[in-house]
């Protein structure tokens, strides 16, 4: 009787799939949040398309994110929501609404959609609904003032 080839090639897969990835984790501290993520896998997954996707972008005076700089600018306390946010606005609004014929861009903004939504699950909650909804009425008049200045 012959031996199955089966259960090598079962612990060959199992074996890949939980430990390669693990050389790519990384641990962040944001604030009171910490979360593991494979930040290489997910710039490496852009960089593949970064240069058709900006090519498409021309909108080239106006930036919704400036570098770093003033990413990193957030208190430690305030980061873990910030992350939250910005990752909850790419979900919702950018990789849901993002468009094109190109099967291997759409394959990567899975890719990393997904990815966002594994770091978004680990973030705690921010506030609670009401306490948000409160602190932004609150603030309302900050953003009423950027807005006269913008005349």
């Amino acid at each position: 009787m012959k031996a199955s080839g089966l259960p090598i090639c079962l612990f060959s897969a199992a074996f890949y799939l939980f430990w390669t990835p693990s050389a790519g984790l990384k641990t962040l501290r944001l604030g009171s949040c910490v979360i593991t993520t494979n930040l290489q896998e997910m710039r490496n997954g852009f960089s593949e398309i970064r240069d058709s996707v900006q090519a498409k972008d021309e909108i080239i005076d106006i930036r919704i994110l400036r570098k770093t700089e003033s990413l990193q600018d957030t208190k430690p306390a305030d980061q873990c929501c910030l992350l939250r946010h910005v990752l909850r606005l790419y979900l919702d609004r950018v990789f849901k609404n993002y468009q094109t014929p190109d099967h291997h861009i759409l394959q990567k903004t899975s890719s990393l959609a997904n990815s966002f939504l594994t770091i978004k699950k680990d973030l705690r909650l921010c506030l609670t609904p009401q306490a948000a909804v409160v602190k932004a009425l609150g603030e309302l008049d900050i953003l009423l003032q950027w807005m006269e200045e913008m005349k």
